[in-house]
Protein backbone atom coordinates (compact mmCIF):
# COMPACT_ATOMS: atom_id res chain seq x y z
CA UNK A 1 0.00 0.00 0.00
CA UNK A 2 1.28 3.54 -0.73
CA UNK A 3 2.03 6.32 1.45
CA UNK A 4 -0.75 8.31 -0.59
CA UNK A 5 -3.30 5.08 -0.13
CA UNK A 6 -2.63 4.66 3.75
CA UNK A 7 -3.24 8.98 4.16
CA UNK A 8 -6.84 8.38 2.18
CA UNK A 9 -7.77 5.16 4.16
CA UNK A 10 -6.93 7.53 7.34
CA UNK A 11 -8.81 10.02 6.30
CA UNK A 12 -11.65 7.54 5.84
CA UNK A 13 -11.63 5.89 9.03
CA UNK A 14 -11.59 9.41 10.70
CA UNK A 15 -14.57 10.39 8.42
CA UNK A 16 -16.93 7.57 9.50
CA UNK A 17 -15.17 7.89 13.30
CA UNK A 18 -16.84 11.38 13.19
CA UNK A 19 -19.91 10.60 11.79
CA UNK A 20 -21.18 7.76 13.96
CA UNK A 21 -20.07 10.49 16.91
CA UNK A 22 -22.56 12.73 15.38
CA UNK A 23 -24.92 9.67 15.32
CA UNK A 24 -24.45 8.83 18.68
CA UNK A 25 -24.50 12.35 20.20
CA UNK A 26 -27.40 13.57 18.58
CA UNK A 27 -29.32 10.07 20.08
CA UNK A 28 -27.86 11.20 23.42
CA UNK A 29 -29.15 14.17 23.81
CA UNK A 30 -32.76 13.53 22.30
CA UNK A 31 -33.45 10.77 24.91
CA UNK A 32 -31.19 12.10 27.86
CA UNK A 33 -29.02 8.69 27.25
CA UNK A 34 -26.48 8.73 30.97
CA UNK A 35 -25.19 6.39 32.85
CA UNK A 36 -25.16 8.54 36.40
CA UNK A 37 -28.68 9.91 35.32
CA UNK A 38 -29.63 6.29 34.90
CA UNK A 39 -28.19 5.13 38.35
CA UNK A 40 -29.78 8.38 40.24
CA UNK A 41 -33.36 8.13 38.77
CA UNK A 42 -33.24 4.35 40.30
CA UNK A 43 -31.76 5.83 43.35
CA UNK A 44 -34.39 8.69 43.95
CA UNK A 45 -37.22 7.89 42.31
CA UNK A 46 -37.50 4.20 41.64
CA UNK A 47 -37.45 4.45 38.18
CA UNK A 48 -35.70 1.92 35.75
CA UNK A 49 -36.09 3.43 32.19
CA UNK A 50 -32.26 5.08 31.78
CA UNK A 51 -31.11 2.05 32.85
CA UNK A 52 -33.33 -0.37 30.44
CA UNK A 53 -32.03 1.93 27.86
CA UNK A 54 -28.73 1.38 28.45
CA UNK A 55 -28.95 -2.18 29.32
CA UNK A 56 -30.66 -2.75 25.87
CA UNK A 57 -27.66 -0.88 24.27
CA UNK A 58 -25.74 -3.09 25.83
CA UNK A 59 -27.38 -6.07 24.57
CA UNK A 60 -26.95 -4.83 21.02
CA UNK A 61 -23.30 -3.90 20.98
CA UNK A 62 -22.52 -7.36 22.73
CA UNK A 63 -24.40 -9.25 19.79
CA UNK A 64 -23.09 -7.14 16.89
CA UNK A 65 -19.84 -7.17 17.93
CA UNK A 66 -19.87 -10.75 18.93
CA UNK A 67 -21.14 -11.66 14.98
CA UNK A 68 -18.27 -9.28 14.05
CA UNK A 69 -15.88 -11.30 15.63
CA UNK A 70 -17.21 -15.02 15.20
CA UNK A 71 -17.27 -14.44 11.22
CA UNK A 72 -13.64 -13.02 11.55
CA UNK A 73 -14.55 -9.09 10.39
CA UNK A 74 -12.76 -8.39 13.44
CA UNK A 75 -10.72 -10.07 16.01
CA UNK A 76 -11.56 -8.77 19.49
CA UNK A 77 -8.02 -9.66 20.93
CA UNK A 78 -6.12 -7.00 18.96
CA UNK A 79 -7.93 -4.75 21.43
CA UNK A 80 -6.96 -2.93 24.97
CA UNK A 81 -9.90 -5.38 26.74
CA UNK A 82 -8.71 -8.64 26.28
CA UNK A 83 -5.10 -9.06 27.75
CA UNK A 84 -3.90 -12.56 29.32
CA UNK A 85 -3.23 -10.15 32.44
CA UNK A 86 -6.49 -9.59 34.56
CA UNK A 87 -5.85 -5.63 36.83
CA UNK A 88 -8.86 -6.47 38.28
CA UNK A 89 -7.19 -4.15 41.40
CA UNK A 90 -7.05 -1.30 38.69
CA UNK A 91 -10.30 -2.17 37.38
CA UNK A 92 -12.18 -2.13 40.68
CA UNK A 93 -10.32 0.84 41.99
CA UNK A 94 -10.62 2.90 38.76
CA UNK A 95 -14.35 2.04 38.47
CA UNK A 96 -15.23 3.15 41.71
CA UNK A 97 -13.53 6.48 41.21
CA UNK A 98 -15.10 7.29 37.73
CA UNK A 99 -18.40 6.67 39.22
CA UNK A 100 -17.82 8.33 42.04
CA UNK A 101 -16.35 11.15 40.04
CA UNK A 102 -19.36 11.09 37.47
CA UNK A 103 -21.44 12.21 39.92
CA UNK A 104 -19.67 14.96 41.12
CA UNK A 105 -19.21 16.23 37.97
CA UNK A 106 -23.08 15.64 36.66
CA UNK A 107 -22.29 12.85 33.98
CA UNK A 108 -20.14 10.68 32.81
CA UNK A 109 -17.83 11.37 29.88
CA UNK A 110 -20.44 10.85 27.00
CA UNK A 111 -22.39 13.06 28.77
CA UNK A 112 -19.76 15.82 29.57
CA UNK A 113 -19.63 16.25 25.29
CA UNK A 114 -23.43 15.99 25.09
CA UNK A 115 -23.75 19.25 27.60
CA UNK A 116 -21.15 20.84 25.83
CA UNK A 117 -22.95 20.33 22.42
CA UNK A 118 -26.53 21.56 24.63
CA UNK A 119 -24.23 24.87 25.80
CA UNK A 120 -22.76 23.75 28.94
CA UNK A 121 -19.67 25.77 30.22
CA UNK A 122 -19.50 23.52 33.49
CA UNK A 123 -19.42 20.63 31.35
CA UNK A 124 -16.67 22.62 28.77
CA UNK A 125 -14.52 22.53 31.94
CA UNK A 126 -15.04 19.47 33.45
CA UNK A 127 -13.89 17.92 29.80
CA UNK A 128 -10.38 20.06 30.27
CA UNK A 129 -9.61 18.83 33.96
CA UNK A 130 -10.82 15.42 32.85
CA UNK A 131 -8.58 15.82 30.11
CA UNK A 132 -5.59 16.96 32.34
CA UNK A 133 -6.35 14.47 35.27
CA UNK A 134 -6.01 11.16 32.52
CA UNK A 135 -3.12 12.31 31.22
CA UNK A 136 -1.53 12.84 34.12
CA UNK A 137 -2.85 9.20 34.73
CA UNK A 138 -1.35 8.14 31.79
CA UNK A 139 2.24 9.73 31.29
CA UNK A 140 2.51 12.20 34.81
CA UNK A 141 2.53 12.09 38.40
CA UNK A 142 -0.16 10.38 38.86
CA UNK A 143 0.83 7.33 36.37
CA UNK A 144 2.70 6.36 39.66
CA UNK A 145 0.20 5.16 41.54
CA UNK A 146 -1.45 4.07 39.34
CA UNK A 147 1.39 1.59 37.73
CA UNK A 148 3.32 0.76 41.15
CA UNK A 149 -0.54 0.49 43.74
CA UNK A 150 -2.70 -0.84 41.02
CA UNK A 151 -1.56 -2.38 37.49
CA UNK A 152 1.26 -4.24 39.62
CA UNK A 153 -1.63 -6.36 41.11
CA UNK A 154 -2.80 -8.62 37.78
CA UNK A 155 -3.68 -12.03 37.65
CA UNK A 156 -1.90 -13.53 34.62
CA UNK A 157 -4.80 -15.99 32.93
CA UNK A 158 -3.81 -19.17 30.81
CA UNK A 159 -5.15 -17.41 27.66
CA UNK A 160 -7.11 -14.14 26.45
CA UNK A 161 -9.83 -12.40 28.96
CA UNK A 162 -12.92 -12.40 27.17
CA UNK A 163 -15.20 -14.90 27.89
CA UNK A 164 -15.19 -17.48 25.00
CA UNK A 165 -11.34 -17.56 25.05
CA UNK A 166 -10.89 -18.62 28.77
CA UNK A 167 -13.97 -20.95 28.57
CA UNK A 168 -13.12 -22.63 25.32
CA UNK A 169 -10.30 -24.61 24.21
CA UNK A 170 -8.88 -22.62 21.74
CA UNK A 171 -8.08 -18.65 21.65
CA UNK A 172 -10.13 -18.24 18.45
CA UNK A 173 -13.39 -17.18 17.84
CA UNK A 174 -16.26 -19.95 18.17
CA UNK A 175 -20.02 -20.94 18.25
CA UNK A 176 -19.27 -20.47 21.85
CA UNK A 177 -18.89 -16.74 21.39
CA UNK A 178 -22.60 -16.80 20.11
CA UNK A 179 -23.98 -18.77 22.83
CA UNK A 180 -22.34 -16.78 25.38
CA UNK A 181 -23.13 -13.57 24.03
CA UNK A 182 -26.53 -15.03 23.64
CA UNK A 183 -26.86 -15.78 27.53
CA UNK A 184 -25.93 -12.40 28.29
CA UNK A 185 -27.52 -10.69 26.05
CA UNK A 186 -31.00 -11.90 25.93
CA UNK A 187 -31.91 -11.66 29.57
CA UNK A 188 -30.86 -7.76 29.15
CA UNK A 189 -32.94 -7.33 26.33
CA UNK A 190 -35.97 -8.91 28.45
CA UNK A 191 -35.00 -7.21 31.49
CA UNK A 192 -35.32 -3.93 29.08
CA UNK A 193 -38.56 -4.82 27.49
CA UNK A 194 -40.29 -5.88 30.78
CA UNK A 195 -40.32 -2.33 31.55
CA UNK A 196 -43.73 -0.89 30.39
CA UNK A 197 -43.12 2.79 30.76
CA UNK A 198 -39.79 1.79 28.78
CA UNK A 199 -41.52 0.78 26.03
CA UNK A 200 -41.78 3.54 23.15
CA UNK A 201 -40.58 3.64 19.59
CA UNK A 202 -38.28 6.50 20.46
CA UNK A 203 -36.36 4.42 23.55
CA UNK A 204 -36.06 1.23 21.22
CA UNK A 205 -34.78 3.02 18.76
CA UNK A 206 -32.00 5.08 20.51
CA UNK A 207 -31.00 1.98 22.48
CA UNK A 208 -31.08 0.37 18.79
CA UNK A 209 -29.01 2.74 17.52
CA UNK A 210 -26.28 3.45 20.10
CA UNK A 211 -25.72 -0.91 20.35
CA UNK A 212 -25.19 -0.42 16.71
CA UNK A 213 -22.67 2.86 17.08
CA UNK A 214 -20.85 0.67 19.04
CA UNK A 215 -20.47 -1.99 16.61
CA UNK A 216 -19.83 0.69 13.82
CA UNK A 217 -16.88 2.01 15.51
CA UNK A 218 -15.32 -1.42 15.90
CA UNK A 219 -15.87 -2.32 12.40
CA UNK A 220 -14.31 1.25 11.46
CA UNK A 221 -11.49 0.90 13.46
CA UNK A 222 -11.14 -2.93 13.59
CA UNK A 223 -11.42 -3.66 9.40
CA UNK A 224 -11.55 -0.45 7.66
CA UNK A 225 -8.43 0.97 9.42
CA UNK A 226 -6.39 -2.18 9.66
CA UNK A 227 -3.71 -2.95 7.30
CA UNK A 228 -1.77 -5.75 7.53
CA UNK A 229 1.55 -4.15 6.33
CA UNK A 230 2.46 -0.47 6.96
CA UNK A 231 4.36 0.58 4.21
CA UNK A 232 6.72 2.25 7.16
CA UNK A 233 6.75 -0.16 9.67
CA UNK A 234 6.58 -3.49 7.80
CA UNK A 235 3.92 -4.41 10.58
CA UNK A 236 0.12 -4.72 10.95
CA UNK A 237 -1.77 -1.57 11.88
CA UNK A 238 -4.75 0.25 12.86
CA UNK A 239 -4.90 3.29 11.37
CA UNK A 240 -5.37 6.61 13.26
CA UNK A 241 -5.87 4.75 16.77
CA UNK A 242 -3.66 6.15 19.56
CA UNK A 243 -3.25 2.97 21.33
CA UNK A 244 -1.78 1.00 18.03
CA UNK A 245 -4.55 -1.66 18.61
CA UNK A 246 -8.00 -1.51 17.35
CA UNK A 247 -10.50 0.51 19.48
CA UNK A 248 -13.75 1.40 20.20
CA UNK A 249 -15.85 4.42 21.48
CA UNK A 250 -14.51 5.36 25.11
CA UNK A 251 -14.49 9.02 26.71
CA UNK A 252 -11.69 9.58 28.73
CA UNK A 253 -8.32 8.75 26.91
CA UNK A 254 -9.54 11.11 24.14
CA UNK A 255 -9.69 14.33 26.42
CA UNK A 256 -6.45 13.85 27.06
CA UNK A 257 -4.93 13.30 23.70
CA UNK A 258 -7.42 16.02 22.34
CA UNK A 259 -5.53 18.43 24.70
CA UNK A 260 -2.46 17.47 23.90
CA UNK A 261 -3.32 18.14 20.27
CA UNK A 262 -3.94 21.61 21.06
CA UNK A 263 -0.84 22.48 23.27
CA UNK A 264 1.42 20.45 20.93
CA UNK A 265 -0.13 21.54 17.21
CA UNK A 266 2.93 22.57 15.38
CA UNK A 267 4.41 19.35 16.28
CA UNK A 268 4.68 17.39 13.18
CA UNK A 269 4.10 14.25 15.26
CA UNK A 270 0.80 15.36 16.42
CA UNK A 271 -1.67 13.44 14.52
CA UNK A 272 -6.07 13.87 15.15
CA UNK A 273 -6.90 10.55 15.96
CA UNK A 274 -10.10 8.54 16.07
CA UNK A 275 -10.78 9.37 19.44
CA UNK A 276 -10.38 12.93 19.34
CA UNK A 277 -12.73 13.13 16.28
CA UNK A 278 -15.75 10.38 17.45
CA UNK A 279 -15.19 13.02 20.53
CA UNK A 280 -15.78 15.97 18.38
CA UNK A 281 -18.80 14.28 16.34
CA UNK A 282 -20.39 13.64 19.98
CA UNK A 283 -20.36 17.46 20.82
CA UNK A 284 -21.91 18.51 17.51
CA UNK A 285 -24.38 15.78 16.89
CA UNK A 286 -25.82 17.01 20.36
CA UNK A 287 -25.81 20.62 19.33
CA UNK A 288 -27.67 19.68 16.46
CA UNK A 289 -30.18 18.31 18.74
CA UNK A 290 -30.06 21.18 21.18
CA UNK A 291 -31.04 23.77 17.99
CA UNK A 292 -33.83 21.39 16.53
CA UNK A 293 -35.04 20.72 19.57
CA UNK A 294 -34.96 24.35 20.93
CA UNK A 295 -33.31 23.33 24.24
CA UNK A 296 -29.58 24.84 23.46
CA UNK A 297 -29.06 26.67 26.98
CA UNK A 298 -25.84 28.16 28.49
CA UNK A 299 -25.01 26.98 31.92
CA UNK A 300 -22.42 28.04 33.67
CA UNK A 301 -21.58 27.22 37.90
CA UNK A 302 -23.59 28.26 40.51
CA UNK A 303 -21.92 28.19 43.61
CA UNK A 304 -18.62 27.82 44.97
CA UNK A 305 -19.49 24.16 46.21
CA UNK A 306 -20.95 23.50 42.40
CA UNK A 307 -17.59 24.69 41.43
CA UNK A 308 -15.23 22.50 43.56
CA UNK A 309 -17.54 19.56 42.81
CA UNK A 310 -17.74 19.42 39.75
CA UNK A 311 -13.36 19.83 39.71
CA UNK A 312 -12.89 16.81 42.21
CA UNK A 313 -14.97 14.91 40.20
CA UNK A 314 -13.45 15.85 36.70
CA UNK A 315 -10.38 14.58 38.70
CA UNK A 316 -11.70 11.32 39.71
CA UNK A 317 -13.01 10.83 36.38
CA UNK A 318 -9.75 10.97 34.65
CA UNK A 319 -7.65 8.91 37.21
CA UNK A 320 -10.36 6.98 37.31
CA UNK A 321 -10.93 5.96 33.45
CA UNK A 322 -7.65 5.65 32.86
CA UNK A 323 -6.71 3.43 35.49
CA UNK A 324 -9.41 1.38 34.62
CA UNK A 325 -8.66 1.51 30.92
CA UNK A 326 -12.42 2.97 30.27
CA UNK A 327 -15.53 4.65 31.11
CA UNK A 328 -19.34 3.81 30.70
CA UNK A 329 -18.85 3.48 27.46
CA UNK A 330 -15.12 2.64 27.06
CA UNK A 331 -15.53 -0.24 29.59
CA UNK A 332 -19.29 -0.06 30.38
CA UNK A 333 -20.49 -1.12 26.10
CA UNK A 334 -17.46 -1.01 23.98
CA UNK A 335 -15.03 -3.53 26.35
CA UNK A 336 -18.28 -5.69 27.74
CA UNK A 337 -19.04 -5.83 23.59
CA UNK A 338 -16.05 -7.98 23.51
CA UNK A 339 -17.39 -10.26 26.72
CA UNK A 340 -14.21 -8.84 28.25
CA UNK A 341 -13.74 -10.03 32.22
CA UNK A 342 -12.28 -7.09 33.42
CA UNK A 343 -14.99 -4.91 31.47
CA UNK A 344 -17.47 -6.54 33.66
CA UNK A 345 -15.24 -5.82 36.95
CA UNK A 346 -15.42 -2.34 36.12
CA UNK A 347 -19.45 -2.07 35.14
CA UNK A 348 -20.11 -3.00 37.90
CA UNK A 349 -17.17 -0.51 39.66
CA UNK A 350 -18.68 2.66 38.18
CA UNK A 351 -21.85 1.32 39.04
CA UNK A 352 -20.97 0.61 42.63
CA UNK A 353 -18.96 4.37 42.59
CA UNK A 354 -22.08 5.96 41.52
CA UNK A 355 -24.41 4.80 44.15
CA UNK A 356 -21.80 5.91 46.74
CA UNK A 357 -21.47 9.34 45.49
CA UNK A 358 -25.26 9.20 45.44
CA UNK A 359 -26.06 7.92 48.94
CA UNK A 360 -23.39 11.07 50.34
CA UNK A 361 -24.92 13.83 48.65
CA UNK A 362 -28.80 12.32 49.75
CA UNK A 363 -27.15 12.12 53.52
CA UNK A 364 -25.69 15.39 53.15
CA UNK A 365 -28.84 17.18 52.04
CA UNK A 366 -30.49 15.20 54.62
CA UNK A 367 -32.28 12.93 52.40
CA UNK A 368 -30.81 9.74 53.33
CA UNK A 369 -32.58 6.59 55.20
Amino acid sequence: MEASDLAALSSKVLWLAFALGMIFGFVAHRVRFCTMGAVADIISMGDWDRMRLWLLAIAVAITGTSLLAYNGVIDVHKSIYTAPHLLWLSHLVGGACFGFGMVLASGCGNKTLVRIGGGSVKALMVFIVVGLSAFMTLKGILAIPRTTLFDAIYITLPSAQDLPTLLGSSGNSTTLRLIIAAIIALPLLGFALAGRSFRTVENIVAALVIGLVIVGAWYTSGKLGYVAENPDTLEEAFLTTNSGKMEGFSFVAPFAYSLNLLMMWTDASQKISFGIVASLGVIGGAFINAIISRSFRWESFTSVVDTVNHLIGAVLMGFGGITALGCTVGQGMSGISTLALGSFITFFAIILGAIAALKTQMLRMGLGR
